[in-house]
């Protein structure tokens, strides 16, 4: 049947979690108060030195760091993001996820054959298969895909790869 052959880099399991992030709502919550509360209150604190002592530039100070800070903090919280995702792998589930991955559509399951070994996943578990611009996932369940960097394909016709992989999803629903 059809196979397909790809490299599974860091830089793409880190895009897997941070677009699983992106999706959830509290988390954006949190960053947008982060973002903005936190400005609006060395805001006030601003005004308060402005009204209270007169102090223009102890006011410009922070009025310049609340700015700083509503600019800045959403490019930190990523990194810190990124090293909490990259930290929550050990070395060996690293190991075994990147690498060269090989996957076969068969008749009743999908093989993967990866630097972690091989492994046969019945059609029925899959749920179904995205395509994004750089990216083609096929969920295993809500919060685990196997992911398909599309720049990284060595081998294989993603397109008709993915068409067939969905229609076998779809045939066991």
């Amino acid at each position: 049947m059809f196979q397909l052959e790809y490299e599974l880099r860091e830089e793409d399991l880190i895009h897997f979690n941070e677009s699983r992030l992106k999706d959830n709502l509290e988390l954006q919550k949190n960053i947008i108060k982060n973002r903005l509360f936190v400005p609006g209150v060395m805001l006030l604190i601003g005004l308060f030195y402005y009204f209270y002592y007169a102090d223009m530039m102890t006011t410009a100070y922070i009025a310049l760091l609340a700015l700083g800070w509503g600019i800045v903090s959403p490019y930190v919280i990523k990194m810190d993001m990124r090293r909490q995702i990259l930290e929550s792998y050990t070395d060996k589930e690293r190991a075994d996820i990147l690498g060269v991955h090989t996957l076969s559509i068969e008749q009743d399951h999908l093989a993967e054959k990866s630097p972690g070994g091989k492994h046969k996943t019945p059609w029925k578990e899959m749920l179904r298969v995205d395509h994004l611009e750089k990216y083609v996932h096929i969920f295993i369940s809500i919060d685990s895909a196997i992911i398909i960097p599309i720049e990284t394909i060595k081998s294989g016709d993603l397109k008709k790869f993915s068409k067939q992989a969905e229609e076998m999803i779809d045939r066991l629903e």
